[in-house]
């Protein structure tokens, strides 16, 4: 499996999630960086369809676009919405309902394993984020304790 990403040229993997609106993580999936955003969001759907079934609606970055669209609505049944930049803009923007998953991706990067790409087999990086999630929740939560 190559781990080259052509457009971005650069080596290493890409890490895929689906967040719920206050930004807590769904589901994960990370693969090579060759691998497009559509052949792993597609992945991506059906796991989610079949660990959170009553999700109808999905907010997507542009590279999700195309038939994955019709797929998610025809097989799966969720509405898979895809995001887009404005042509006019340049710079920095903050898009609708993208911010969730970006915010997400800070909080984990504050994992220091997850800051760098240590992990050799992606299963063990998918627990790696998710045991980095865990501990975003479980600080949540004492915080809210006191």
């Amino acid at each position: 499996m190559s781990l080259w990403h052509g457009g971005k040229k650069v080596n290493g993997r890409k890490r895929h999630i689906v967040v719920d609106t206050l930004g807590l993580l769904l589901t994960v999936m990370v693969t090579a960086a060759s691998v497009t955003d559509r052949d792993a969001g597609q992945t991506l759907l059906v796991r989610l369809r079949e660990r959170h079934w009553r999700v109808t609606r999905v907010w997507a970055d542009g590279g999700y676009t195309g038939r994955l669209v019709d797929l998610s609505r025809e097989l799966l049944r969720v509405a898979l919405t895809v995001v887009k930049r404005s042509d006019g803009t340049s710079g920095f923007t903050v898009l609708p309902k993208r911010w969730l998953v970006e915010r997400t991706f800070a909080w984990l990067m504050r994992s220091r394993r997850l800051a760098r790409d240590y992990e050799t087999r992606t299963g063990t990086s998918e627990a790696v984020i998710g045991w980095s999630m865990s501990m975003v929740m479980s600080r949540r939560l004492v915080r809210r304790a006191r």
